[in-house]
């Protein structure tokens, strides 16, 4: 079964808007069954909207449009489909009550051009948007479907899943993959790959299918298989023989968060965490409080970012600094162990590094990162190197220093 995606836009053409519609659209129906086609990428213009969605039509056997449809003279996708499908603009009034609520609940005056948005194809099926102003949209033509959803990606989401797959899979009656997801931390793709070599050969040899979706510190390996009693309890067995195999790199399936793994982890035990961050600026710490709860187990942070509060906050030695530096194993270990004394908790994250990119000496490029972990056990460290973009070094840190707590707490050997 063959899916056709369009995304409209000049922004997406130009890079001002990075095009995460297709990306997930075409995730999410390969997941159910569907073969995705082709994606174009096009400009706000008539031709070019006519022009694509014949191409595209005439080899699928349904489309989905994105953008477009906001209530700006460059938004033309719904005009000019009620031109393709030979119908008129008619007044939708639930739509119009719905934006008239909308802005009345803002206490904001209500133009035109948002009055329009309730102007809909007549032949259209109306596709119902919660969270936005502008509907989704339904057409046929020759037996085959061309939905039209707005480009903003929450709002089409939200209509993917309210609406878009119950009418796919009551349509065309394909059953969905079955999938799990095995989630790593601290290890790349092709070194992922190389200790898995025999079990990836197995899964593929039974069927099912294995895929590595990396991104900054992490790689999701997604395990697909038949939904049926058998094929599901293929896809686990893989995952828990996965999990075994790398212990030290996965942390849960399906999206588990690794803040809210160690937070677990910390109840369980009865235990407090505190950190100490220096090229990170707080970023560990948001990380652990963006999980509801994390009062129980968090006592605070601390960003010392410059040597001085180093030594005056945490109890860093100045000989300790003028030695090894800023970033340097000793230097970490100290603020690890004066984060545990002066946040009073039982383990303490410390990082400090050089997120660049200047800073960098031959002894310590750029993206040298040290990273301690601090218990009543001892201290931990190791050194990593993170490459020389700022912020990716600033997340694969974040990421690696939770990992390494994670180990530490469930007593995993380093």
């Amino acid at each position: 079964m063959k899916v056709g995606l369009i995304s409209i836009g000049d922004e997406l053409l130009i890079g001002q808007t990075i095009n995460t519609n297709v990306a997930w659209i075409g995730e999410q129906l390969s997941l159910r069954g569907f073969q995705i086609d082709s994606a174009l990428t096009i400009r706000d213009d008539a031709s070019a909207i006519i022009e694509g969605l014949d191409t595209i039509l005439d080899r699928t056997n349904f489309v989905i449009i994105t953008g477009g449809l906001g209530p700006t003279k460059d938004d033309i996708t719904k005009r000019v489909l009620s031109e393709y499908f030979k119908t008129e603009l008619v007044l939708h009034q639930p739509t119009l009550d719905k934006v008239s609520t909308y802005f009345e609940r803002l206490n904001r005056p209500m133009l035109q051009v948002n009055s329009d948005q309730a102007l809909l194809p007549k032949n259209a099926e109306v596709l119902n948007n919660d969270l936005g102003t502008a509907p989704g949209m339904l057409f046929e033509k020759h037996g085959k479907w061309v939905f039209s959803l707005p480009g903003v990606p929450y709002e089409m989401k939200h209509i993917m899943e309210t609406s878009v797959f119950a009418l796919l899979e009551g349509k065309f009656k394909i059953k969905p993959s079955y999938y799990r997801t095995v989630m790593t931390q601290g290890i790349g793709e092709s070194f992922l790959a190389d200790r898995i070599e025999d079990i990836e050969i197995e899964l593929r040899n039974e069927g099912l299918e294995l895929a590595y979706l990396p991104s900054p510190g992490y790689v999701r390996l997604r395990i697909t298989g038949q939904n049926d009693e058998k094929g599901r309890a293929r896809v686990l067995n893989y995952c828990d023989e996965i999990s075994n195999r790398i212990p030290e790199y996965t942390f849960g399936i399906d999206g588990a968060n690794l803040s809210k793994v160690v937070g677990e982890l910390l109840m369980n035990k009865g235990e407090k965490l505190g950190c100490v961050e220096s090229c990170t600026g707080g970023r560990i710490a948001a990380e652990i409080v963006s999980v509801s709860g994390s009062s129980s187990y968090f006592n605070g942070g601390i960003v010392s970012y410059t040597n001085e509060l180093k030594i005056s906050l945490v109890g860093v030695k100045q000989v300790t600094i003028e030695t090894y530096g800023a970033v340097s194993e000793e230097t970490v270990c100290e603020m690890a162990l004066g984060g545990m004394k002066t946040l009073g908790v039982d383990h303490c994250i410390a990082v400090s590094g050089i997120a660049g990119p200047d800073g960098g000496t031959p002894e310590k490029p750029v993206g040298t990162v040290w990273i301690a972990i601090a218990s009543n056990k001892g201290v931990y460290a190791s050194k990593l190197h993170f490459g020389d973009e700022r912020l990716r070094t600033i997340e694969r840190t974040t990421a690696t220093a939770l990992n390494l707590l994670r180990c530490r707490l469930s007593e995993i050997n380093l």
